[in-house]
């Protein structure tokens, strides 16, 4: 049976998640962490995607970025995947799959899912209880985002420069939004629509990426970032730009 294609438009947020197999182990030492990091590094550069946050697990990765073109989200997964695992099987004396099968995917609305889904990815690894804070995790970009910067891998959304006029205002009030909890019925979403390789947005978001990719989508409830502030003061508008 043929694959589906892939729900991606060019400029539009994606969330992407890849696991082990049978969510097994994927990193076993800090170098494993730093090799990953090199490989989506350079693939992101080489194939036009912009990196807005990650996160590094002991079994799986999370990805937020925006691709230049439909294509690139395959390419740079298929890069990473291939130069990791050969790293890994040499490093740990193993053959076989590293991954468990394709990875996953979801189209965010940026306006109502884009901060949502950052800090979900961030916060990872406090809700699997190995940090307090996201702070205190190494492999993943709340660092850069919320506090001294300096990631090369990242690259900053249009949403996140528009948290303030300087990069120091912008650390801060995007460490702010950590302050409260996601809504679990926002969790339950993004998980949802990442494992459909759906998309995330209200109905009229949808529409818009079912005529750019001239197929249906799957329908989900309203829910993300229209409830903050910025999206009241947008009068609850989408975009398909970053």
């Amino acid at each position: 049976m043929a694959r589906l294609p892939r729900n991606v438009v060019a400029g539009q947020a994606l969330h992407i998640i890849q696991r082990g197999n049978n969510r097994q182990a994927v990193f076993f030492s800090e170098a494993d962490y730093r090799f990953y990091y090199e490989c989506l590094s350079e693939a992101a550069e080489r194939y036009g995607c912009a990196v807005h946050a990650y996160v590094f697990m002991t079994n799986h990765v999370h990805l937020l970025l925006t691709p230049r073109t439909e294509a690139v989200p395959s390419r740079l997964m298929q890069s990473v995947g291939r130069h990791f695992v050969r790293y890994i099987n040499a490093t740990c004396r193993r053959t076989g799959t590293l991954w468990e099968g394709r990875y996953k995917s979801a189209i965010i609305d940026s306006e109502r899912y884009l901060m949502t889904c950052a800090r979900y990815i961030e916060l990872n690894p406090v809700r699997a209880g190995m940090v307090g804070h996201p702070a205190e995790y190494r492999w993943s970009s709340y660092r850069h985002n919320a506090l001294q910067g300096g990631d090369a891998l990242i690259r900053a959304h249009g949403l996140y420069l528009g948290l303030g006029d300087d990069d120091l205002e912008r650390r801060r009030n995007y460490a702010a939004l950590f302050a409260g909890h996601i809504d679990a019925a926002e969790i339950a979403a993004i998980r949802a629509m990442t494992q459909k390789d759906s998309v995330l947005g209200n109905d009229r978001f949808r529409e818009q990426i079912a005529q750019v990719l001239q197929r249906r989508v799957a329908k989900h409830a309203h829910g993300g970032d229209r409830k903050s502030e910025r999206f009241r003061e947008s009068g609850g508008s989408s975009t398909l730009t970053p």
